[in-house]
């Protein structure tokens, strides 16, 4: 057996700091990485082949290969390892068994992040489609495993990548930071607990090891804009520096002074590599943060210097003119006390409305070349950005991970700027005009 990274220095790649090292007895292994369009699995998919003497070759599944201008942001050297099976999930398992077999597809590692976000009913909110967001993922996985059964591929590892929902936060207060044993919360069905389950029956049944890792709001680099939070608020400040305006803000003084947390795409795939890795994180979970509280009152100045706006505004202090969201008197993933109201002034949906805004966009498309346009379907492109803006805030635990000898660390504001660097190279923003300041 390798001996432990903990024996091993550390390394640091760029802006990510204190990564571990790995023995060089760790060779030529193979991946499955699924959902490898997705922020999540392109990113793992990049860490991996950052390293080809230990990845000898990475499967990328998904139902369409990574695209193009993603593809480019890979080495010739990294692409030559990379090899994309079409399968979807949620075909039958022999269906997608057999794509795996016709492209004589084996692997050690599998690394699961294929995810569904079917529409919930109009004006319901993000995530009130609850039960049919169980049954699409869990039939996701379900297949899939499945299908590397009947292909006869059974891993050493099973990496499964879920999110800060498994605690609760999205359904009102809860205690933070969030603990990987803190108990699950069932006040409504949630696809990632299911999703355990079938993953700890299989490896029980297979023999096999398994991971998994909940991250917060995930940063990175991908054209499929709609899961990515933050991509909108580039997309806000870019106009509003267009239209020479201020950049405001649209909640309220909770929402301001609050401290949240994020989770670059890229650290995460690192953590990922490590539980895979490390013999002694088998079985079990780990929360995946930057481990760098970020208020808005730091994101915002930052976001307005980055993009050149006129300024940056502040909270509406004015209680008269905020809106309120009150669930009104129901249960909370605390167990007790009131539930949770949010305020804002203003949605980034509702600014998106405005045709000036899709006007200054289009002569912004015109100038840098950008190929995306959000304005298109302003509700899937814009509704997580109001989350990220002014939604709750919450702090995930990376006690566990650090008792286990994680050491990895990235400064948010420097992912974040190179990530909207990054989906300028790929048509998604304009070029920021201003370097990145670390919050140090």
């Amino acid at each position: 057996m390798a001996p432990g990274s903990e024996q091993l220095p550390l390394q640091n790649k760029g802006i990510f700091h204190n990564l571990p090292t790995f023995s060089p007895d760790l060779k030529d292994l193979t991946a499955i990485v699924t959902g490898a369009n997705g922020i999540s699995g392109f990113h793992t998919m990049r860490v991996l082949l950052e390293s080809p003497q230990r990845w000898k070759k990475v499967w990328a599944a998904s139902r369409r290969p990574p695209p193009e201008e993603m593809m480019a942001l890979l080495s010739q050297e990294q692409r030559a390892r990379v090899e994309h099976v079409a399968c979807d999930f949620l075909a039958k398992p022999e269906e997608i068994a057999a794509q795996l077999k016709a492209k004589g597809v084996k692997a050690e590692y599998i690394f699961f992040y294929s995810y569904a976000q079917p529409k919930p009913k109009p004006g319901a909110g993000a995530w009130s489609n609850a039960q049919e967001l169980v049954d699409t993922n869990s039939t996701l996985l379900r297949n899939f495993l499945g299908a590397i059964d009947q292909a006869s591929i059974t891993p050493k590892r099973f990496l499964l990548q879920t999110g800060a929902k498994n605690y609760g936060t999205h359904l009102g207060p809860a205690r933070t930071p969030f603990v990987e044993s803190d108990p699950r919360v069932t006040l409504e069905p949630n696809f990632y607990y299911p999703q355990e389950d079938l993953l700890w029956k299989y490896c029980e049944e297979h023999s096999t090891d398994w991971n998994i890792v909940c991250p917060a709001w995930i940063i990175g680099a991908v054209n499929n804009a709609a899961m990515n939070a933050l991509h909108p608020l580039a997309v806000y400040a870019a106009v509003q520096a267009h239209k020479n305006e201020k950049l405001n803000y649209p909640g309220d003084y909770t929402a301001w002074m609050s401290v949240t947390e994020h989770s670059t795409a890229m650290l995460t795939g690192y953590l990922s590599e490590w539980a895979v890795l490390e013999d002694k994180c088998k079985n079990n979970k780990f929360n995946a943060s930057d481990t760098c509280p970020l208020p808005n009152n730091r994101l915002w100045p930052e976001l307005a210097r980055w993009y050149g706006c006129k300024g940056h505004g502040g909270p509406e202090l004015d209680e008269s003119k905020l809106s309120v969201i009150d669930p009104g008197d129901v249960p909370t993933p605390l167990g007790f006390g009131p539930s949770r109201k949010l305020r804002y002034a203003w949605t980034l949906s509702e600014w998106a409305q405005d045709p000036a805004n899709a006007k200054a966009w289009k002569e912004i498309m015109e100038k840098h070349g950008v190929k995306h346009n959000p304005f298109d379907d302003i509700e899937a492109h814009f509704t997580f950005g109001d989350f990220a803006a002014w939604g709750p805030a919450f702090a995930l635990s990376m006690n566990k991970a650090r008792y286990f000898g994680w050491t990895g660390h990235v400064d948010t504001l420097e992912s974040l700027h190179l990530a909207y660097s990054e989906l300028s190279k790929i048509g998604m923003l304009p070029p920021p005009v201003a370097d990145a300041k670390p919050l140090i």
